[in-house]
């Protein structure tokens, strides 16, 4: 094709519609965004992938050694002016799938609900006392 061909019209502007308004940048851009067919595949495979630990059993000796040491800190809750710290491991169940994950808190023990069976700290934080792997008191 020649230059010839269109030398009527090469020069002119461009055509302005009399009954639309020129489209925003943002809008020309988002007609050629990528389309994700299946939405929500990604995040579900992020979610399979995702690892959790099994819950371990503790044995009688290991419970013992906690429930000691939960009776120090129930004697040291009622003898102390200030509330005991403390750093205990235990479990969490994860929400979405079979297991969970083991984390740690280190803090000062505002109560122990045995009726509950949580151990109450002072800043809201509440522990089932079941879930517990480990107790380590710092007073």
């Amino acid at each position: 094709m020649s230059d010839s061909q269109y030398k009527d019209i090469i020069n002119l502007s461009r055509p302005v519609s009399k009954r639309h308004a020129p489209m925003s940048l943002l809008d020309r851009a988002a007609q050629f965004a990528p389309f994700a067919a299946l939405s929500g595949f990604e995040e579900g495979i992020q979610e399979t992938a995702r690892k959790t630990t099994r819950r371990k059993e503790l044995d009688e000796s290991e419970k013992n050694i906690i429930n000691d040491k939960l009776s120090q800190l129930a004697q040291e809750l009622t003898v102390s002016e200030f509330p005991p710290e403390v750093t205990v491991k235990y479990f969490v169940e994860d929400e979405l799938k079979e297991g969970g994950e083991y984390q740690t808190k280190t803090g000062q023990v505002k109560k122990i609900d045995l009726y509950r069976h949580l151990l109450i700290f002072t800043d809201g934080t509440q522990i089932d006392i079941e879930n517990l792997t480990d107790l380590e008191t710092l007073f």
